[in-house]
């Protein structure tokens, strides 16, 4: 959660009692805009070689909760014209989180669509709950759904990574904490403190060729993951990379709308993308919570003619190289400095000074207002995921995959986690925005505009570019995931 962050908050394993906390700026903004049509949950799936004990698991999960008592928490009651939503501490779970779902073949599809329409409830603790799956003959699925009002994936994967040393017996290793640059200029053209360009509106994702009644009424999210490998960066030229993985994904997904919009018969337009910073520590002190702060990267190229060049049928490789550089210029900025987590408009709407009520009314009429100006998506990156997530007799994680919430009015997300070698990326989108076959369509695009990142530094590169397809659940499961070694 961000700021400010209590001692119960960080990783102590004395039960907290009844300690109350104000929801900080991120939760109380996400309580006031919920949608039964689409859920605000985060999911997280971990995929092993073997099959966990479940007595063994339910209690390695349970002191993991012990571990980080902040999440345990669930949502003050109402009471009339408070002042704040506050969560309480709990110190012990209100029920039992975990459940083993039946294995068949369509078992992992059924939970991946629990975890997108079936948000864990704000008023139990923990707002999250873990579902074990089986996978053809000895493999199994952990699979975590939060309430996104309450917690995020980096708590979720470090609660998890906790679980997996509990459950194996090891003790927490030391993990090393994120190393960011310092700042070394001015704030990027057309951002301010958080990013966020004041110039000109940015393009929205087009609709799919589905009639606008149908889309109108369509409910939820859709899901679609593909297994890519990552993609090779640039050499050092000094102390620093040109740009980094983080870069090329920002790069892939702006050339993915773009492309997408075209083809949709769409005019380009400037397209800016919402990026999660997450400073904390990733060891067992991690603060739980929603940590991160949300700044916005303008994907525009600094010379107008290379937009043409950018969305042709093959990408100018120069043109790529230069979008590159200056997106890699501009998220160096954005996370060498500091802000409030969603501006300082957000701060001013949550201030205490009137009934969560009336600031309720007053964020959504804002949400509204502000639509149009919204980021194009969101892409979120863990990197390479920084634990071992050693399951003793269960084995190690073979992949990790996430989703973020996509609603309206952004309606697409991107989220990108990297295990063994192997790039995990999730497009999850609202169903009022695309149908399942455009969003499998979106993410071949997605692969294909990463690969050209690849392109740049030189020579050839040919990645296996994958062709999802959509299951019941709107996902796709690469069969042959939990067979990689760790």
């Amino acid at each position: 959660m961000t700021a400010p962050w209590t001692a119960a908050g960080r990783g102590t394993t004395a039960p907290p009692g009844r300690v109350r906390i104000p929801f900080p700026t991120v939760d109380e903004v996400s309580r006031h805009c919920l949608s039964d049509d689409e859920p605000e949950s985060v999911h997280i799936e971990v995929h092993l070689p073997g099959r966990p004990d479940p007595v063994r698991l339910r209690d390695a999960f349970q002191r993991a909760l012990l571990t980080h008592p902040r999440v345990l928490a669930r949502e003050v009651p109402d009471r009339g014209h408070r002042r704040s939503f506050a969560w309480e501490l709990t110190g012990r779970p209100d029920g039992d989180p975990v459940s083993f779902a039946g294995r068949g073949p369509d078992a992992l599809a059924r939970a991946r669509a629990r975890a997108l329409t079936e948000c864990p409830p704000l008023t139990l603790a923990p707002p999250m709950r873990l579902e074990v799956v089986q996978v053809e003959e000895t493999g199994a699925v952990l699979l975590l759904t939060m309430h996104h009002t309450a917690l995020d994936a980096g708590s979720g994967l470090r609660v998890l990574a906790t679980t997996a040393e509990q459950y194996g017996g090891t003790a927490a290793l030391q993990v090393p904490g994120r190393v960011r640059p310092g700042r070394s200029g001015s704030a990027p053209s057309g951002t301010g403190a958080t990013g966020r360009t004041v110039r000109t509106r940015p393009v929205r994702v087009a609709p799919d060729s589905r009639p606008g009644p149908v889309r109108a009424r369509a409910v939820g999210n859709g899901m679609v993951q593909v297994d890519l490998p990552v993609p090779r960066r640039a050499g050092r030229n000094g102390s620093l990379p040109p740009w980094t993985v983080n870069d090329q994904l920002l790069v892939a997904a702006s050339l993915m709308v773009g492309r997408w919009n075209v083809s949709q018969g769409r005019s380009a337009g400037p397209v800016r993308l919402t990026m999660p910073v997450d400073d904390r520590p990733r060891g067992t002190e991690m603060p739980m919570g929603n940590g991160t702060r949300l700044v916005e990267v303008a994907m525009t190229s600094e010379d107008p003619l290379d937009t043409e060049l950018l969305l042709g049928e093959r990408p100018d490789p120069e043109a790529v190289a230069r979008l590159l550089r200056t997106t890699a210029r501009r998220t160096r900025a954005l996370k060498s400095t500091q802000g409030a987590p969603m501006g300082a408009g957000a701060s001013l709407l949550t201030a205490p000074l009137l009934p969560v009520g009336v600031r309720g009314v007053l964020t959504r009429g804002a949400r509204r207002a502000a639509a149009s100006w919204t980021s194009t998506a969101l892409v979120t990156n863990i990197g390479r995921v920084p634990y071992a997530l050693d399951f003793g007799d269960a084995g190690r994680a073979t992949a990790v995959w996430f989703s973020a919430p996509a609603r309206m009015p952004r309606g697409l997300s991107v989220a990108a986690a990297s295990t063994a070698g192997r790039l995990h990326v999730t497009l999850r989108w609202s169903r009022a925005l695309l149908g399942d076959a455009a969003g499998a369509e979106l993410a071949g695009l997605f692969a294909e505009s990463l690969s050209t990142t690849s392109l740049v530094p030189g020579g050839p590169y040919h990645p296996d570019t994958p062709h999802p397809d959509t299951t019941p659940a709107g996902t796709r499961f690469p069969q042959d995931n939990h067979k990689r070694p760790s």
